[in-house]
Order: C-alpha cells, then structure tokens, then sequence
C-alpha cells in the first residue's frame, strides 16, 4: 500500500479496500475478512474495522451485526438512486462555480477541457470520468458549502463504482459525454448558473444509462453461468 502522509492509516486502507470494490475484486454480497486485510497490509485489526466504518460512510459497504461486513449490492435500482441524488449535488455545485469562479479558476477549466480531449482521443474512459469528478470535488472554495462538499466526497466512491462498469464502451459513447460535459463548461464559463445545471443534469443522465446498460449486461452473462454451471 502507497502512503500518503495526508491520510490518517484507517483512511489508507479504507481506500485499499474501495479500489478492490470498484475494480470488482471485492463483488457484491462479499464479506470483507479483516483478517486477510490486515495481514496484506501489515496492520491491526482495529485499524481494518476503523477503515471500514469509513467506507460504510461512502455506501460501499453494508455492516451487521454478527456478519461483519459485507460488499453492497448494485442494482439497476440503486444505481438510479445513486444518480438521481448527484444530479442534485452536481447541479448545486457547477451552479457555485458558475457564480464564483475568477480567472484563476477558468484557466483551470480550460486545463481540464484539454485533459478531457486527450483522454477521448486516447479512449481512457476511467481517466476521463475520474478528472471530471475529481476536480468537482475539489472546489471547496468556490462552492463554499462544506456540508455539500462532504456529502459529494462521501457519494464519489459509489459513483466511481457504478462509472468503472463502462470501461468497455464504445469512443462514440466517450465522445457524447465530452460533448455534453463541454456545454456544461461553456455555461459555466459565461456564468449561465442554470442553464450549467441543467447540462449536467443530461451529462449524468447520459452516463447513469451507460451504466444501467453495462449492469444489464454483466448480470446476464453471469446469469448465462449460473445455468451453464448448474448442467
């Protein structure tokens, strides 16, 4: 495990723990074993079972009583739920940055318009997403509402989740959701706060689909196991 001194221990391997989610080597209905945690990382117990309140925070996890923990489920259902509570959270958040931002912050967005060019011209779907929602994450001074900003940083860790099951779409899918999130740049940059909420609204619409269908996939060909495996 990589330290990164900004992070207390339980954080570090709360964030080991989410990675092996989000990849899928950790799959839902899975039970974390402390155990095993803590001899890959060459740390206490207490330190795992720390970690893991964290992650309970961010929904990857589900923790019961005599159970331990266990790798929360993802359903076509919860997905939506998912979106639907980020389109309020990001809306509220381009809107702030529509409103605030000084010329400091629009060279940033036009540093982060390039990387996006390059990741679509590259079709590194993940990078692409990640510098999107990271860098929403990080405008805590321009939104100025710690309350929001923590709930968005205690969301990102699922949205992650749900976005790394598109990874194998198409560049065509790729280069639809740089369109849309280039209208939501432009709206923020000649301050259209609503119009910039409303772009993004479509932006996470368009991706929540990419990930609904990618889901409907992966359960059919699990499913198309199950019953190989039960001839």
């Amino acid at each position: 495990m990589n330290l990164d001194e900004a992070d207390s221990l339980s954080e570090q391997i709360a964030k080991y723990i989410s990675e092996q989610i989000i990849s899928g080597e950790l799959v839902e209905g899975e039970r974390i074993q402390e155990l095993r945690i803590a001899k890959e990382l060459d740390v206490s117990r207490g330190s795992v079972r720390e970690a893991l309140l964290i992650l309970e925070r961010t929904y990857l996890i589900e923790i019961f009583p005599r159970r331990g923990a266990i790798v929360s489920e993802m359903s076509a259902q919860q997905v939506k739920a998912l979106f639907d509570t980020n389109v309020m959270v990001l809306g509220h958040i381009v809107q702030r940055i529509s409103e605030t931002w000084r010329v400091n912050e629009a060279e940033q967005l036009q540093v982060l318009l390039d990387q996006l060019v390059e990741f679509v011209r590259a079709g590194d779907i993940e990078k692409f997403y990640d510098a999107i929602f990271k860098y929403l994450a990080e405008q805590h001074e321009m939104v100025a509402n710690p309350y929001l900003m923590k709930f968005y940083k205690e969301l990102l860790p699922s949205l992650r989740r749900s976005y790394f099951l598109t990874l194998n779409t198409s560049r065509r899918e790729l280069q639809e959701s740089f369109t849309l999130f280039k209208l939501v740049i432009d709206a923020i940059l000649i301050r259209k706060s609503q119009q910039a909420a409303l772009f993004m609204e479509d932006f996470c619409r368009h991706l929540r689909n990419l990930v609904l269908e990618s889901l409907t996939r992966m359960k059919q060909i699990e499913l198309a196991w199950a019953r190989r495996s039960r001839r």
